[in-house]
């Protein structure tokens, strides 16, 4: 029987310098766990991916939750915390059939991000359309860049 050996890459303290340390870390998790398992896989491929950016008077996140429904998505503010959650329903329930790949994921999912600024809370709107979850968030007005006329 032969043996399996994990070979992982070795990091210096040099390396790290420029990056950053979590993602790396996560990498290696991620490799880790991948080559136990045998799927190569990341683990981090079940939390849905965020964009979050910002103009003038609004902040704006976007994610992509393709197979969730708009009933299943519940979205909390608690200061700048911004926490999204959901459920994905496992859709396999199907017989007679054989299964040779099941890589879908189903199941429950929560997301936070601190925002970066205070956002005004009655005038949130979140749109839900085809597996994108956007999210409209005006900056309360202390928040917002203020232009400073210089006299002279």
């Amino acid at each position: 029987m032969a043996e399996s050996k994990l070979m992982l890459e070795p990091r210096g303290l040099m390396s790290w310098f420029g990056r950053d340390p979590f993602a790396l870390l996560r990498g290696d998790a991620d490799n880790l766990f991948g080559r136990w398992f045998g799927n190569g896989e990341s683990w981090t491929a079940a939390v849905p991916a965020i964009d979050l950016s910002e103009n003038e008077t609004n902040l704006l996140l976007r994610m992509d939750i393709p197979g969730v429904q708009a009933k299943d998505i519940e979205i909390q503010l608690t200061g700048n915390l911004l926490t999204i959650s959901g459920e994905q329903k496992d859709e396999r329930e199907e017989k007679g059939k054989t299964w040779h790949r099941l890589e879908r994921r189903c199941g429950r999912f929560s997301r936070s991000i601190q925002l970066p600024c205070a956002v005004e809370d009655p005038s949130i709107d979140a749109q839900f359309k085809d597996g994108v979850l956007t999210i409209t968030m005006p900056k309360t007005k202390e928040a917002r860049a203020q232009k400073i006329k210089v006299k002279g």
